[in-house]
């Protein structure tokens, strides 16, 4: 269908939330005259004395952080779960306060030891040591009996509440299965029952078909802006293949698995010429003790830049209260990320 047929107010459904998306293209011709933040440039710092994720430098209480020369991970020393949480004390409580015990590991893991560098900027051959560190560690903590989900992300850029620029990414591991991937797994489980197949194998195949959503690709894996994505120039990161997780990776897919990300990334730079602000997440097979054949590995990549590298877009009003809404159609966001280079614009 062409982009001409998107262009008046409508709503999609994502069958992976079973949720509502407002599409209201117009909007975009709005005049902004809202907040503007200053875009978040690069750095050529390669070595910060005062980044705790430097090579060499103390972190909180004490702790060294090692002169590492590739990957490193550690505890995180300000962990939002701890393995030996208590349960909570709800005995005489009224039925509707309820609370649970929830236990768990937060890790971090630092991508390199350069300073100055973000994923768009690294070499492949680094990005896949990052890769090989992520598959070990959601083995390891997908082993862990206390363990039912491990959700591996990456808060790139201030705006995206990103405490530190140094290149790394966050791995909570939590007793239960948090919503948003409880969400999917059911959503993934009732398609599988009605339809009697992968409601992401049949949705590549759908985009596929279509190809106007389709931002970039390798043999193994499919970058797109859904068909129902909410951020300005949100992008999922499909499998080509019917695999659940990175526990089930050939090394062909964990070459892949570097090169769509730096593709991805380096896209988003290239898009405003900024270094990209985005949260990105995996989701993949919850670790609960359960056969989870509806499984597929996917990544998402929410971005909030609007209309250039200043101006940003919050969920607020009616998204908050109604349900979300975009004025960006994702056809017109994925033939703009199409149209920038695969080479980094600082690398020209």
């Amino acid at each position: 269908m062409s982009e001409s047929a998107y262009q008046f107010p409508h709503r999609r459904y994502n069958p992976l939330r079973r949720q509502w998306v407002l599409i209201s293209p117009h909007r975009t011709q709005r005049p902004w005259q809202g907040e503007v933040n200053p875009s978040s440039g690069f750095s050529d710092v390669h070595y910060d004395p005062a980044c705790y994720l430097c090579p060499g430098n103390e972190r909180a209480g004490g702790h060294l952080t090692p002169r590492y020369e590739s990957v490193f991970i550690f505890d995180n020393d300000y962990a939002a779960l701890l393995p030996d949480s208590p349960a909570p004390q709800t005995t005489g409580m009224p039925a509707l306060l309820r609370a649970e015990q929830e236990r768990g590991i937060c890790r971090v893991l630092c991508f390199h030891p350069d300073h100055s560098l973000t994923v768009a900027l690294m070499d492949e051959p680094d990005i896949r040591r990052v890769v090989d560190a992520w598959v070990e560690q959601y083995k390891e903590l997908a082993a862990n009996p206390t363990i039912r989900h491990v959700q591996i992300f990456e808060n790139r850029g201030a705006m995206m509440g990103a405490s530190n620029p140094h290149p790394h990414c966050q791995i909570w591991a939590t007793e239960h299965v948090p919503d948003e991937p409880a969400i999917e797994t059911e959503s993934l489980k009732a398609y599988q029952a009605e339809q009697g197949s992968c409601l992401l194998c049949d949705y590549l195949r759908t985009e596929t078909n279509e190809q106007t959503r389709i931002v970039c690709e390798n043999d193994e894996f499919l970058v797109l802006v859904p068909w129902w994505a909410v951020w300005p120039f949100e992008t999922l990161v499909l499998a080509k293949k019917h695999v659940g997780s990175m526990a089930e990776f050939s090394h062909a897919q964990r070459a892949a698995l570097a090169n769509i990300l730096k593709q991805t990334t380096t896209r988003y730079d290239n898009l405003f010429e900024t270094s990209f602000p985005y949260t990105m997440g995996f989701h993949q097979t919850p670790c609960d003790g359960v056969e989870h054949p509806e499984w597929h590995f996917h990544a998402h990549y929410y971005p909030p830049l609007l209309r250039s590298a200043t101006v940003r877009k919050f969920m607020v009003g009616f998204e908050m209260l109604g349900m979300p809404q975009r004025d960006i159609t994702p056809e017109s966001a994925a033939e703009r990320l199409r149209a920038v280079s695969e080479v980094h614009f600082t690398r020209k």
